[in-house]
């Protein structure tokens, strides 16, 4: 719809096959959030693991009808969540960006800074270790999330210098966090990862063992917020994401910590109190 060479909007309703195979609440809950306006896209646009962020070319199109410059990319990521947001009837505050900034320098991470964003994410203890005390020097109130898999002997480190853990995955993982908390005197809220696609390499406690590792977790008193996901890459990722939002409902957890650069829409859509940006806002890695 639109006029000649103007923006135009399409509407949209997919159900993949593979949706199917979802639990009949997961597919009630997918099925109303699948409208979607997407204005300027076109299928064959992919990034992997997922589609290109929508919001960035609705605000760009909007900027070319309106000859309006293009704002920065954090900028334009917090206008597509408010946005998302008002389509899915949820406020934006609910919603946590987490600038995932693995493998930047401090140099490409104090723009953002600068700009008030205040949570990151970080893949390995190490290199968070080397970057960010200084940086928190200057910028105190920074909330470090652990978003890479998290390796047992490096359970202390992490508890003294995050805010937050995206990896809790195994029982192994349970017994050396609730050891670190104790030496420490921090409580880190933790995400129990889950492998809703089947991918051992990627980590994540399969969904069958799920009840089992939060009982441990609780009995260990870590305090679990939610559940994190990474669905597989190239494949429609709504139906990993309703999954990852029944199975944190049928647990009690109110927290779901999904969605990358190419689908963090989707996931708000579907639920995502967290979702973990870096593309979107840092630009393709070297």
């Amino acid at each position: 719809l639109g006029e000649p060479g103007g923006a135009r909007l399409r509407v949209e309703m997919i159900m993949p096959e593979h949706e199917a195979r979802l639990p009949r609440q997961a597919i009630e809950r997918l099925f109303d959030s699948r409208i979607v306006a997407r204005i300027g896209e076109q299928p064959e646009e992919r990034q992997r693991g997922g589609r290109l962020a929508n919001g960035h070319q609705a605000a760009i199109a909007r900027a070319m009808i309106e000859r309006a410059p293009v704002s920065t990319p954090l900028a334009l990521v917090r206008e597509t969540i408010a946005r998302t947001c008002r389509i899915a009837r949820r406020e934006p505050d609910d919603v946590t960006l987490i600038a995932v900034s693995k493998t930047r320098s401090g140099e490409e991470i104090e723009p953002l800074l600068e700009q008030g964003q205040r949570a990151f994410g970080e893949n390995r203890v190490q290199e968070a270790q080397a970057k960010w005390p200084a940086l928190r020097e200057r910028y105190p109130d920074t909330e470090l999330h652990l978003i890479g898999q998290l390796q047992s002997n490096k359970a202390e480190d992490a508890a003294e210098l995050f805010d937050c853990i995206h990896a809790l995955d195994r029982a192994s993982l349970v017994k050396a966090l609730a050891k670190a908390f104790d030496k420490t005197g921090r409580r880190v809220p933790c995400f129990v990862q889950v492998d809703v696609g089947d991918e051992q390499q990627k980590g994540g406690c399969p969904v069958s063992e799920l009840p089992t590792l939060l009982k441990l977790a609780r009995e260990a008193d870590i305090p679990v917020r939610g559940l994190m996901c990474l669905p597989p890459a190239d494949i429609e990722p709504a139906p990993f994401f309703a999954l990852l939002g029944k199975l944190a409902m049928d647990h009690g957890l109110a927290d779901l910590s999904m969605g990358m650069s190419g689908d963090y829409e989707t996931a708000i859509m579907l639920g995502a109190t967290h979702v973990r940006v870096g593309t979107a806002l840092f630009g393709p890695r070297d």
